[in-house]
């Protein structure tokens, strides 16, 4: 200080809580991080005692005698399941083989749709055979961590071995086996060590092992060519579609427990299903039994598989929606558009049911299937399904004087269709038999990897040419439409009345305007018809709700069944 004094300030040592504290925060950050890591492992690996096993394989064991799974249950794939019985009788008897040097083939290829029952048909490999069953998911190999998908194929192939004879079954393969070179990482990313390590181990077990791996997809297409070489997946079985013979056995197999009404045929609901696959079929069943619970039936009746039927193909009807008078009026015309020229133009498919109730997004629907399976198409074909899709913008111009967005869906179908004809098909008079973009990359896919392989000059010329399909296709429905004029009005103010009409009625009141019309596709029922088997349903159903009741009324009560029965097939 100024006075020459020195002032003195006690001094208190500071504490170590501070310092403290900060370790214990350091502590619990780490064990808190810890803890993290190993529940992540411990889930990924679906094992608490094994956390750090993350590189085993996910692959789920069934137990051959809990799988009661056999060939039983496989119904409408008579061929499929003879090319697997040689596969079944070799896992019963593998000396068979090895003493005539026979070897099996040690992949089998599974190809075919979403649906169609590859994993039911591996499954009852499995459950025929009596022997261990591992299916997973070709997704299920690869992980973020660069060397996790090679370690669980790994571990999938010594965990098989050790439980010969056994299957392998991975669902979905191409999630996995795409062509090498394809990814975002080159030749190094973890997808393509997870498939050289499969390929590996399929070359690393004897053809006598008594291991063999099964696997799906529906795009053989992308799947790297050493995967598909003889050695490796050396056999594929493509699992078609139904036909009507076999939906019919698929329907009695799903049909086993629910209470179907006595007036119900399952090779008539065959008929009304084509392209339907065994799941398709399974679900449309199910819908059925949901729709007759709710109506708070005992039975299953026609009605219940009709709607169910629709409700699969276009989705379920939003009755609530509120819409305007006109927008109902352009709904009535343009979907009246649509049958009539499917009336006129189809020498496959009949209407089914026209509406202008909201469903599956759309205003209204023109519901139609074919009498029959089909495999082919032909020009003619095509260009009348191009038709039938412009009816209804045609049907708008030709009623309002302008046109809505209401055939967006509509213009987008026949575009795809028109363009088809020329670049995969072959069917332009000017460019003949050539076929356009054919190569598609495999890692984009087909819409975004598209590759032309044709000039500028050529790709106008295509273009030319699918407009010209679509400009002659709607000059021939306008004609059409305006030919049949009365009809298009009377359907419509009809629609707007009643707001449904069905196949029969609307074959009815086209022949009343047409009555010189060539007769549908198919043989389409009668509304005679038609009621006869909606009556027998109801009739069936309130009788064997009756407890008690007289013999008179029992005889009385049955004898126009059987009469309606003979007339009430659906078609």
């Amino acid at each position: 200080q100024a006075d020459g004094k020195i002032e003195a300030f006690d001094y208190d040592e500071p504490t170590d809580i501070a310092g403290w504290l900060n370790i214990i925060l350091i502590i619990i950050m780490v064990g808190g991080m810890g803890l993290f890591i190993w529940f992540t492992y411990s889930r990924q690996s679906g094992d608490g005692k094994n956390a750090m096993s993350f590189g085993r394989s996910r692959a789920k064991l069934n137990d051959p005698t809990k799988n009661k799974v056999t060939f039983q249950d496989v119904a409408g794939a008579d061929e499929e399941k003879e090319e697997l019985a040689e596969v079944v009788d070799f896992l019963k008897n593998p000396k068979k083989y090895s003493e005539l040097g026979a070897k099996i083939p040690r992949g089998i290829l599974l190809v075919g749709s979403p649906g169609t029952g590859k994993t039911l048909l591996a499954r009852a490999v499995a459950g025929e055979a009596g022997v261990p069953f591992f299916s997973i998911s070709g997704s299920d190999f690869v992980e973020m961590f660069v060397g996790v998908g090679a370690s669980r194929v790994r571990d999938l192939f010594e965990t098989a071995k050790k439980n010969a004879p056994c299957i392998i079954f991975i669902d979905e393969i191409d999630a996995v086996g795409r062509h090498r070179g394809a990814g975002m990482g080159g030749g190094h990313d973890e997808r393509e060590q997870t498939l050289n390590q499969l390929l590996v181990e399929m070359d690393g077990f004897g053809p006598n092992e008594g291991v063999i791996v099964m696997a799906a997809t529906n795009r053989p297409d992308i799947l790297d060519p050493a995967l598909l070489r003889p050695g490796r997946f050396d056999r594929r079985i493509t699992v078609m579609r139904p036909d009507i013979k076999g939906r019919e056995e698929i329907l009695k197999v799903h049909a086993k427990g629910k209470p179907l009404d006595t007036a119900i045929d399952l090779k008539e609901i065959a008929k009304i299903t084509p392209g339907f696959t065994g799941a398709d079929l399974a679900n449309l069943l199910n819908e059925a039994a949901l729709l007759a619970a709710r109506r708070g039936s005992k039975k299953i009746i026609y009605s219940d598989i009709s709607e169910a039927v629709f409700k699969i193909m276009i989705g379920p009807e939003k009755k609530s929606r509120i819409i305007s008078v006109k927008e109902r009026k352009l709904t009535a015309y343009h979907e009246a558009g649509h049958a009539i020229v499917l009336r006129n133009v189809s020498e496959t498919d009949k209407v089914e049911r026209v509406s202008i109730i909201p469903a599956g997004g759309a205003g209204g629907y023109t519901a139609h299937k074919p009498h029959e399976d089909s495999y082919y198409a032909t020009r003619s074909h095509l260009i009348s399904q191009i038709m039938i899709s412009l009816g209804g913008r045609a049907a708008e111009e030709l009623t309002f004087k302008e046109i809505s967005t209401g055939a967006a869906s509509d213009l987008q179908s026949c575009n795809g269709i028109a363009r088809d004809m020329i670049t995969k098909y072959g069917m332009s008079e000017k460019l003949g038999n050539l076929v356009f973009g054919s190569g598609d990359e495999v890692f984009l896919g087909k819409d975004y990897g598209h590759v032309q392989n044709y000039s500028e000059k050529l790709a106008g010329i295509i273009d030319e040419e699918v407009k010209k399909i679509i400009d002659e296709a709607y000059e021939k429905v306008i004609e059409l439409l305006i030919s049949q004029k009365e009809l298009l009005e009377g359907l419509a103010e009809l629609l707007l009345e009643k707001e449904k009409i069905e196949g029969p009625e609307f074959e009815e009141i086209f022949m009343r305007f047409i009555p010189d019309a060539k007769p549908a596709p198919g043989p389409v029922p009668s509304l005679e018809a038609a009621a006869a088997m909606k009556q027998t349903s109801e009739t069936v159903e309130e009788s064997s709700e009756q407890s008690d009741s007289t013999e008179d009324a029992q005889t009385e009560q049955v004898a126009p069944d059987e009469d309606a029965d003979k007339s009430e097939v659906p078609h």
